[in-house]
């Protein structure tokens, strides 16, 4: 059984976290990665060509960390493959042992490095669910035997400060409906975000890890604010963050970071977190224990 599963449905809090797979074959920040990450994360999500940029595949870098002890979150977008290539990569996974997979759209090509490269969307995220609900009962899309099959643990995402709320809500019926068992959020910032999207979801049949993106400096989270639909970073964190002043940011946004998991575990606003560190992984482990989830 995958292990984040077990701690879900156990009711315990969960973390996760996120990397990157290389733009190239150098893998030496993802082995320190690792190394960092390891004794404090119950999984760790790997990035499907994040942004539109090429880059590794999740598969291969979701496989190192199984042979590093480390459970992975098999991200697989819409936008590169079709639903042939769909359910190979799925089948792929099962063989190397991946229980958790998180199922995404994908941004359009047109963000990313190769902009001229078509896009395919042949299966959005809520169809790339259905489809690890067929894997996962024993047979492809059209329903064909499958001889030997893996038993996926399926999430998606969810925008919480999304405005009209109401439109993710719906959305979020329909994953839950399609197999979605838990969701990652995108970042949040704002402690009433997190009350009244608990109140909104308290009776759902699901897990809700609420998102982390622990800010660097003040123009970070001005570009989050003009830049990502969907986050909001309040005005009272950027001022925080610009009265710690330029050598104090990222320490600022640890504690930042920190104490907002601290003040969401204790109200009970979430099952869990997931960290996206946005490649500063060695600040994790501070965040964590900030938030006194471990030791």
């Amino acid at each position: 059984m995958s292990r984040l599963k077990d701690k879900l449905e156990s009711g315990k809090f969960a973390v996760t976290c996120e990397v990157a797979p290389p733009k190239g074959t150098d893998l030496t920040h993802i082995k320190e990665s690792i190394e960092i990450l390891k004794p404090f994360v119950d999984a760790i999500n790997v990035t499907d060509f994040q942004s539109a940029v090429v880059r590794a595949s999740s598969l291969v870098v979701c496989r190192l960390l199984i042979d590093n002890g480390i459970e992975p979150v098999f991200q697989i977008t819409g936008r590169d493959r079709n639903r042939i290539a769909i359910q190979g990569e799925l089948l792929s996974a099962g063989i190397c042992g991946i229980e958790n997979v998180f199922a995404i759209t994908g941004d359009h090509t047109s963000k990313g490095d190769h902009p001229q490269a078509k896009n395919v969307f042949d299966l959005d995220s809520i169809n790339i669910l259905r489809v690890c609900e067929k894997i996962s009962a024993g047979t492809d899309m059209n329903g064909n035997k499958l001889d030997g099959n893996p038993v996926f643990y399926a999430g998606a995402a969810v925008t919480p400060s999304f405005s009209p709320i109401e439109i993710q809500i719906i959305k979020m019926r329909k994953k839950i409906k399609a197999g979605a068992k838990f969701f990652q959020t995108q970042a949040v910032y704002d402690i009433e975000t997190a009350r009244r999207f608990r109140e909104l979801t308290k009776d759902f049949d699901c897990k809700i890890l609420i998102g982390i993106v622990p800010l660097k400096s003040p123009k970070m989270a001005q570009f989050l604010n003009n830049n990502i639909p969907g986050i909001e970073v309040p005005d009272e964190i950027i001022e925080r963050m610009e009265k710690a002043g330029k050598d104090n940011f990222r320490s600022e946004g640890i504690k930042i970071a920190g104490e907002f998991i601290k003040k969401l575990k204790e109200e009970n606003l979430c099952d869990g977190v997931h960290i996206m560190p946005v490649g500063a992984e060695k600040s994790v482990p501070e965040i964590i224990r900030i938030a006194g989830i471990y030791d």
